[in-house]
């Protein structure tokens, strides 16, 4: 199966894309954008790889599954395209880096500036039907995103991967803690945020510290 994807990822995941689970997620997949309103569009379904090569990642984020309403979801978990309102989440985002780093709000909630600086946003399903959340879970993409994290462990040393909230921190259960940093914290929607389980966990200033300690750039959040 011809998959239109970044190079280097595709050299990673040749064999996944073989997989029979993959045919039938992909079979859905098509017949799901045939016949239903989804996002994202097609040509970012691969956003968050294909704006951050494999051996590029330096930080990973792990997200639940795209925005489902009109003309949010871009392909990276958490961001919206230009333009489009902040959802309460990335708002909530944007406070603790305000508060972190004392960054101002910016403009636009697009983080694909992130990805490109080695962030790789992430989300366990890549899909989903317009105003139904979920709606693609379960579907094969979960196992899909395992394997990204999976090779991102096996292959690589000291990514840091921050996991908000109880999903990514399952999602993350098989890292390598041994190999790599792990950041833990709630998660950033106002049902968690507001209880005290986001505010305060400083996860912005924590990763550029580990990342100058290892040698490596910051990241411009």
């Amino acid at each position: 199966m011809d998959i239109t994807i970044e190079s280097s990822w595709k050299n990673i995941l040749t064999e996944e894309f073989e997989k029979p689970y993959f045919h039938q997620l992909i079979a859905f997949v098509k017949s799901e954008y045939q016949q239903h309103s989804c996002y994202p569009k097609g040509s970012k379904i691969f956003a968050a790889l294909n704006s951050c090569p494999f051996d590029f990642v330096k930080i990973v984020i792990i997200g639940q599954d795209p925005y489902h309403g009109v003309g949010q979801a871009n392909g990276l978990c958490f961001s919206v395209n230009d333009g489009v309102a902040f959802p309460p989440s990335l708002i909530n985002i944007f406070k603790e880096i305000q508060s972190d780093l004392h960054h101002p709000f910016p403009e636009t909630g697009n983080l694909e500036r992130w990805a490109q600086q080695g962030v790789l946003l992430l989300n366990a399903t890549l899909t989903v039907r317009k105003g139904e959340a979920g709606s693609h879970q379960n579907k094969g993409w979960e196992t899909f995103t395992d394997t990204v994290i999976q090779k991102i462990s096996e292959q690589h040393q000291g990514i840091i991967f921050l996991l908000w909230g109880g999903f990514a921190k399952k999602k993350g259960a098989k890292i390598d803690r041994d190999k790599h940093v792990v950041l833990e914290s709630g998660h950033p929607s106002p049902l968690s945020a507001n209880k005290g389980y986001w505010f305060g966990n400083q996860h912005f200033s924590k990763t550029n510290t580990l990342l100058i300690a290892n040698g490596k750039t910051t990241i411009d959040w």
